[in-house]
Formats: C-alpha cells, sequence, structure tokens
C-alpha cells in the first residue's frame, strides 16, 4: 500500500506539472483526491491492515494528500499568473495615441433663451422665482379674479386632480404666492412649465412654458410697464426694434394690452414671417387689478403694480426660424445638434 501511495504522489506530480489549463486541473484533483479518486480508494482499503500499519499508512496517506494539494494550488498560480500576462500581452495600449473625447452634449434651445431672457431680467433688478406646477385653484384662478363660473376659465382648461388642486395653466400662482409671503417692493420673474387641454399641432401643446413678470410698488404706471418691455424687446432683439400696445382684456389686470414689435426680419416691410403686417404679437400685459392686490392683502391705494407674460415657445420659435413647436419636444438628436 505504501507503493501504491508513492505512485499516486508521482503521477500527480507529473500530471499536474504538465497541466495547461485551469479545466485540466480541476480534472486531476477530481481524479486523485474525489470522492471517488484514486487516493480515497486506497484509504478505503485500510479496514484490512493489521492494526500496527493502519497510523504508518494513514500518516502517509495524509502527506500525499497535502503534496497533491499544494501541487494544485502551486500550479493553479502559475496557470493564473501566465493567463494574466498574456491578457495583458494582448491588451497593450499605445498611450502615445491621442485620446477619444467623450461625447459633450449643449444647452437646449429652451435653456439657451430662458437664459437669456433671465440675464435682461436679472440685469433689470428682477429675482427668478418658481413653485410647483400641481397648484390649488384659488392661487391659479379665484384669487385672480376667475371664480368658477368665469368666462375666462374655458380658455385655460386644465387636467384637474381634484375639485380643488389641478396642473396649473400659467405661472401667475407664483406671483400670488410672492405677493403673500412678501411685502413690496416686488419685482420678480416667474418661469416654468405650464398645462392646458389643447390639440397638439404646430403652435399649440397641452405642455408648454411661460414666463411672467411681476412689480408692485409705490406709483407704479402703466409708462414703467412699457418701459420695462421696450428695453426688454430692445436687448433680445436689437435696439431698431419697435413696439406698440393694443388694448385687450384680462381678469387680473386693469387696463390690459396686448404688446407687438416690428418685425425683426423685414424691419416692419411685411414679410411671411410677420404674415405682411409688419408686426408680430410678442406678449399680453397690463397693471395689476386693485382686487388682486387686496387679495394679496397689498392696499391699492397705497400701491400698484403692472404684470406679463410671454410664452418661450415663441420666442424661441421666432429666434430660430422655427414653423412647428412639435421639434422642441421630440428629442431628434438630429434637430438639437443644430444648436
Amino acid at each position: 500500500m505504501k507503493q501504491a501511495l508513492e505512485t499516486i504522489r508521482q503521477q500527480a506530480e507529473t500530471l499536474v506539472g504538465a497541466a495547461q489549463n485551469e479545466q485540466e486541473l480541476e480534472a486531476l484533483r477530481i481524479r486523485f483526491l474525489g470522492k471517488k479518486g484514486e487516493l480515497t480508494a486506497i484509504l478505503k482499503q485500510m479496514g484490512g491492515l493489521a492494526a500496527e500499519e493502519r497510523p504508518v499508512i494513514g500518516a502517509l496517506a495524509n502527506q500525499v494528500r497535502e503534496n497533491i494539494e499544494e501541487m494544485i494550488k502551486t500550479k493553479a498560480g502559475q496557470l493564473q499568473s501566465a493567463a494574466l500576462n498574456a491578457r495583458l500581452a494582448g491588451e497593450t495600449i499605445d498611450v502615445t495615441l491621442p485620446g477619444k473625447l467623450p461625447a459633450q452634449g449643449g444647452r437646449h434651445p429652451f435653456q439657451k433663451v430662458l437664459g437669456e431672457l433671465e440675464e435682461i431680467f436679472l440685469g433689470m433688478g428682477f429675482d427668478v422665482v418658481t413653485g410647483p406646477e400641481v397648484e390649488y385653484d384659488k392661487y391659479n384662478f379665484t384669487m385672480l379674479r376667475m371664480p368658477p363660473s368665469h368666462p375666462s376659465r374655458d380658455t385655460q382648461d386644465t387636467f384637474y386632480i381634484t375639485e380643488n388642486i389641478l396642473l396649473r395653466t400659467q405661472t401667475s400662482p407664483m406671483q400670488v404666492r410672492t405677493m403673500l409671503e412678501q411685502k413690496p417692493p416686488i419685482r420678480i420673474i416667474c418661469p416654468g412649465r405650464v398645462y392646458r387641454s389643447d390639440e397638439v399641432d404646430a403652435t399649440h401643446s397641452p405642455i408648454f412654458h411661460q414666463i411672467e413678470g411681476l412689480v408692485v410698488d409705490k406709483g407704479i404706471t402703466f409708462t414703467d410697464l412699457k418701459g420695462t418691455l421696450d428695453v426688454f424687446i430692445k436687448q433680445l432683439y436689437g435696439q431698431e426694434i419697435k413696439t406698440r400696445f393694443r388694448p385687450h382684456h384680462f381678469a387680473y389686470t386693469e387696463p390690459s394690452a396686448e404688446m407687438d414689435m416690428s418685425c425683426f426680419k423685414c424691419g416692419g416691410k411685411g414679410c411671411p414671417l410677420c404674415k405682411g403686417e409688419g408686426w408680430i404679437e410678442i406678449l399680453g400685459c397690463g397693471m395689476v387689478h386693485p382686487e388682486v392686490l387686496e387679495n394679496c392683502g397689498i392696499d391699492p391705494k397705497v400701491y400698484s403694480g403692472f404684470a406679463f407674460g410671454v410664452g418661450l415657445e415663441r420666442i424661441t420659435m421666432m429666434r430660430y426660424g422655427l414653423d412647428d413647436m412639435r421639434l422642441l419636444y421630440e428629442n431628434d438628436l438630429r434637430f438639437l445638434r443644430q444648436f
């Protein structure tokens, strides 16, 4: 039996040393040390040995097992090291080659135009405020003189979550919230997403963006409104641009107006962009209605103010000569890469 154990050790040493990969090595481990392996088979025969021989053979068998395990462990380390060296040799990188820059994104046309508008108004002393898109009815309508029965709600039909909670139709609720929380003087713009149940077409979407402005202080007049908006348009489109105001009606301003600007493409002569009129409608505005001031706890006998609102899509489309606002929402990289 001693000779058999020595034979197993010698065979294992030869075969393990010649193993080419980890699969062959695992097969040899099973052959010699597994439950049905050659060493195990020898140990099963120890029952037929004399009592004085069993300790000697048992110690020898354990020594052979330890020798084989050590051989396998050493060979496994050699194979792993060889595999790593081969991989490193095959994946050699020439560090002198120029690197590949990661793909760089760019700002969306919306963000570019919004950044310009914010810079213009920040330069005039305005603050930028934002608020929730899920809003209470009282902030979106009622406190702005649009009770449930008011006809102007028909043009601002929106998405209701409950009877009193809705997706805002304008950013005006932030004007109300600001007047409730802050005493005049107030000078803010409120950019953000708004929602109305409009059909999707080239110029309408149920989701769009507005920028509204509010100024409240002592002695504010319509002249201040005209001067502020005139500076805004000239900063955005050039000093040669002219503006005009037409009477209009908004529930929360009195008097109210629509503001047009001379067509920046044709200089007011008439072209397809301005539909031959020489003027482009750009925004709505007016003096804050005294009832709105009262609703917000501001004395209209002491303070007055003006408000205005402009669609970001409208300005973006005019800035880049787009004729379909859906291009701004489709996430088509072929389109966006142009900006």
